[in-house]
Formats: C-alpha cells, structure tokens, sequence
C-alpha cells in the first residue's frame, strides 16, 4: 500500500526543496503529497505550485487564508488523502531512502497498531537523536525518547506511549473510530492526546527503528523555549487531562499531577517564564468546558488499567535517570 504524505507549511518556504528533493527517494510508495499552506507570506505557495508542475509526485495543495494551527491543517489533508496510510511529516525535515516503506512494513506487521513513529534525527547534528518516539507520565511530563542521545541508542523497535506527529504513519481507518486531532490545541500535545485516546480504544502506537528522518526543528515557533509555546503546551495539557482522565482516573492521580505542575512552574520560574507558564494553566481550567471529552465505556475498562501502568512505569523509568 502507498501512503498519503499530509504536510502543514508556514512560511516554509526556505526547507521546502530540501523536503521535496527527499520524497523522490521515496516516490514509489507514495500515493500524493498534500500540503496544508497556512496563510503563508513568503513564496510557499508559488514555489509548491512550481514543484508539482515539474514533477512526477501527485502533490496537491489546500490554500488556507491564515495560520489555522497544526491540528486543523492536519485534519484537512487526512479528509482530503485518498489512501488507507498517512504519513505526518512536518516541512523542515530530510527523508531517508527507505523511511516509507519500513513504516509500511512494521505497520502491516502490528494489526493493533494505530501509529508508527519515525526515528528523527537532529540534522544538524548527524549524531544525535531528535526524537525516538513520545512518552507521558503521571506527572503529565511529556518526554522526546532519546533527545540528544547517541543514534547509535533505540535501534529496536518498541512500543511507545504516541508518536510524533512530525513524522509517522497513522492507519486512517482508525480515526475514524477514535477522532481526528483535537482542533482546539492548535499545536503542541496534540499528538499525545490522540497517541492516549488511541489507546483508550485498544490501539496501539510504535517506533520504527530503521525509519530514519533528519529533522531541523523549531522551524515555525522558533526557538526550544518561547512565550507562545510555553503558555499553549500548558494549557493544552490541562485540556489532555480534563479530556481523557476519566473521574477515578483523575482522583488516583491528583497529588502526582499537582506535583508535577508545581515543578514545572519551578522549572519556568528560574528561565523567566514562571508567569506565562501559570497563565497556560489559568486559561487550559477556565476554557476545559469547551474540550469534548472521551466518553466512558466499560468495555474500554482494562485499556484504563494498561494506560495507568503505562503512565506509572513511565514516571519511574524518569526518576531512575
């Protein structure tokens, strides 16, 4: 099977060669490249436009008027893409030769799987690990396995908590059970929260080891730490909890929570943040209501159990390091 590349830009016009230059590696697994232009100003559009008039790629084009965020631009390529396969691939990334068709494999491979996530590597430094796959813990840390580690490390093919949606296969019959990416995130933990909601229905999310994809980074929110970021990571996490905690769940795991907002308030506090960091917080618990959250079923019981201990180990495998 062939796979739907699903790729939002803004103003990215500067990675965009690079992006398409590495495709071709790929090009006999890919069905068609959509991308999702949000309101760019720079020369994206005419420069994709020129590409997919000179090239043997299918690459289709949604033109949106303004930047309508990560998850909404997502969404419109997934309803758009013709195929059973989707890559989630962001725009400032390099391809390897094979990446595509190892996802296909190890997907076939895992009839629960909902999620395959890439190996990112950092491409400016070929030597480093971006991210090996994502994890979250009861103290809602959220974690890039790998992150500037060696590449020589996570060379086995794992279960992970939920994929990067910067560059994974996701089984499209599967949203169709589950949901598409909660649109009110707008970017940032949108990928945890559908990785969590997979697994709340029995789904499961992997890492492909010999997927490999070189990854810049940053590249539309700009540096590691910055207001916007911060503030709207913070509240999209509340928004994750309130959303797929159900009651029990959220009792169970009050004290680590509040333990873990606390220190990541530290943690921002110290690097000038602290403020904008609670404001996320503030706005995440008084805007929760507008979050449709996961119903309950008794049939999903013992996913609850799995997801716990999942959160559990997570969180001692943290403290060990």
């Amino acid at each position: 099977m062939k796979v739907s590349v699903i790729t939002p830009n803004f103003n990215g016009v500067n990675f965009l060669k690079n992006y398409f230059d590495s495709l071709e590696k790929e090009k006999n697994h890919i069905h068609e490249i959509i991308i999702i232009d949000n309101g760019s100003t720079d020369d994206s559009v005419d420069f994709i436009n020129k590409i997919a008039n000179n090239s043997e790629l299918n690459i289709k084009i949604i033109e949106n008027n303004q930047n309508m965020g990560f998850s909404k631009a997502i969404n419109q390529g997934i309803k758009l893409s013709t195929s059973g396969f989707v890559f989630l691939l962001n725009n400032d990334v390099e391809v390897e030769k094979e990446t595509i068709s190892n996802l296909i494999k190890l997907m076939n491979s895992k009839k629960d799987a909902f999620s395959i996530s890439s190996k990112m590597i950092q491409y400016n430094n070929r030597d480093l690990i971006d991210d090996a796959g994502d994890e979250y813990n009861i103290l809602a840390y959220t974690k890039k396995s790998g992150n500037g580690t060696s590449v020589n490390n996570y060379t086995e093919n794992r279960e992970i908590f939920s994929s990067c949606a910067g560059a994974a296969l996701y089984k499209k019959s599967v949203f169709d059970k589950i949901g598409l990416f909660d649109e009110n995130f707008f970017a940032y933990v949108e990928d945890i929260d559908i990785g969590y909601r997979a697994q709340i229905f029995g789904f499961k999310n992997y890492y492909a080891a010999n997927s490999i994809v070189y990854h810049i980074g940053s590249a539309t929110s700009g540096t590691k730490y910055n207001e916007f970021k911060i503030k709207i990571a913070a509240r999209n996490n509340v928004w994750l909890i309130y959303k797929n905690f159900p009651i029990p769940q959220k009792i169970l795991n009050i004290g680590f929570l509040a333990i873990g907002f606390l220190t990541k308030y530290l943690f921002f506090y110290k690097k000038g943040y602290g403020s904008i960091y609670l404001e996320g917080l503030k706005e995440g618990l008084n805007s929760r209501d507008k979050i449709q959250k996961v119903k309950f079923h008794k049939s999903n019981l013992k996913n609850y159990f799995k997801i716990e201990w999942k959160l559990l180990k997570n969180t001692l495998t943290m403290i060990k390091k």
